[in-house]
């Protein structure tokens, strides 16, 4: 027999054989079929639904299976349509204050029609307004622009929530301009009754000058309580078409609870002082009803500081259990043996603006002062101060072992407080952030000279 070289041998499989070979053709056409399967019933990528349209690419006539829903591409058409609906509406809204300074208020300053006193009467606060309006609309402006450069066009990666959050200070500006807002009318019903060149200058600027669009000056001040009453409006259709595992869904929801606390807040102070007009209410509830409470302690505890309301940061705020002991014997005797009245207490930190152009710096700056506004609960439907604001770098505080339910806080050379919280680690929270701004501040020599050693030198100290 001839023997066959092995190089002239040529083999016809696959070197594995033909049932190995037939199984992998077998799993690999299974492998397909499971993809295309699964393509077939890929989920919605907003809501998880299976059954989703097929679309057309009429240049190459194939047809492609759709990404999304009819009804989750609805919600983001409506979605898109309410972000671009609320930063246009602030564009014009801005457009229309800045009307006012540059068509009424620097004309009318110009020709000396009114003193500085009767322009501050009728045009209040609308130059913080416009400071306000110029730095939230171009935070906005930026996000938009960022998400088509990225290719989002349904501006899915904007969150109109944050943005409202960070700029939530300019409410207080519109609860200044609201207040005022009936006094500012009735001055210049007033002063155009009395003065002919300003009656005279209001109906030609009216009627000729095409910038005001045939409206009068009374119309334009009107612009910014129509806008704050619009946000929440602005803010609900947001969230109807803004799916609940949208990341900026939760702040979208706190935004509009926090502007519906502050018009309520504003309602309340105009019934107050006697005004007969209202801005829009809405349906209360115990959370807005606490808020407006909060609203109305800060207000007080700012006006009794007199710090910038951009420069201060309210760290915690809350009711405290407050008891001021006879003598430094207690912790001996136990805090049973003290007296303790509910008080409203509230932190308030003031940081210097590392930035001017800018209203929330992503870098607080450091602090200058912080001090502890005590508040009695209401009386006759107002809040009364206990005393004035203890300035912590003036003050020692400190805790015991045996009344950690309690902590202490020690004026230098005045007076000295216990506080509890009905909850122990909110007690403990409390005395951590306190401790913190009273380390921070002040002199430690002379605070130390101040008080006898064993209060500085306490060997248990609570981390």
């Amino acid at each position: 027999a001839t023997r066959t070289k092995s190089a002239d041998v040529e083999r016809a499989d696959s070197g594995i054989g033909q049932m190995p070979a037939r199984k992998w053709r077998n799993r690999a056409s299974e492998t397909l079929s499971s993809l295309q399967a699964w393509e077939a019933h890929r989920p919605c990528t907003d809501c998880g639904e299976r059954d989703l349209p097929v679309e057309t690419d009429v240049q190459n006539c194939n047809q492609r299976r759709a990404d999304l829903c009819e009804k989750c591409r609805k919600c983001r058409t409506e979605r898109k349509e309410s972000v671009l609906e609320f930063v246009n509406t602030e564009a014009s809204y801005g457009e229309d204050l800045r009307i006012i300074k540059e068509e009424f208020y620097l004309p009318m300053q110009a020709a000396g029609l009114l003193s500085q006193e009767q322009l501050q009467g009728i045009f209040s606060n609308i130059q913080e307004l416009i400071d306000l309006n110029e730095n939230f609309l171009e935070i906005l402006q930026e996000e938009i622009d960022q998400a088509f450069d990225q290719g989002d066009d349904d501006l899915m990666t904007v969150c109109i929530g944050e943005i409202f959050l960070e700029f939530v200070n300019m409410l207080p500006a519109f609860q200044t301009y609201c207040l005022q807002q009936s006094s500012s009318v009735n001055m210049l019903n007033a002063l155009e009754k009395e003065k002919e060149l300003l009656r005279i200058f209001l109906n030609v600027s009216q009627n000729d000058n095409t910038a005001l669009r045939r409206m009068n000056l009374r119309s334009f001040l009107m612009a910014p309580l129509q806008r704050v009453t619009k946000y929440p409006l602005l803010l609900s259709r947001i969230i109807k078409a803004t799916t609940e595992y949208h990341p900026d869904y939760g702040s979208l929801r706190e935004a509009k609870s926090r502007i519906e606390s502050h018009l309520e807040h504003i309602n309340m102070k105009t019934k107050q002082e006697g005004n007969t007009w209202t801005l829009r209410s809405f349906r209360q509830d115990s959370k807005k009803k606490r808020e407006v409470i909060n609203i109305e302690m800060r207000e007080t505890a700012l006006k009794t500081v007199g710090w910038l309301r951009e420069e201060t940061r309210f760290v915690m705020e809350g009711s405290l259990q407050l008891a001021q002991p006879p003598d430094g014997q207690w912790v001996k005797k136990g805090s049973k043996t003290l007296k303790f009245q509910n008080m409203q207490v509230l932190l308030l930190v003031n940081m210097k603006r590392v930035s001017e152009s800018s209203l929330e710096s992503a870098e607080p700056g450091p602090v200058k002062d912080a001090v502890l506004v005590l508040i009695r609960d209401k009386n006759n439907g107002k809040f009364h101060l206990l005393r004035e604001p203890l300035r912590l770098s003036n003050c020692i505080v400190s805790t015991d072992p045996d009344c950690d339910d309690t902590f202490e806080l020690i004026e230098i050379r005045r007076e000295a407080f216990v506080f509890r919280d009905s909850d122990r680690a909110r007690t403990h929270h409390w005395f951590r952030q306190i401790r913190r701004y009273s380390r921070e501040l002040g002199s430690w020599k002379k605070r130390r000279n101040a008080l006898p050693n064993i209060m500085i030198s306490t060997p248990h100290t609570r981390p």
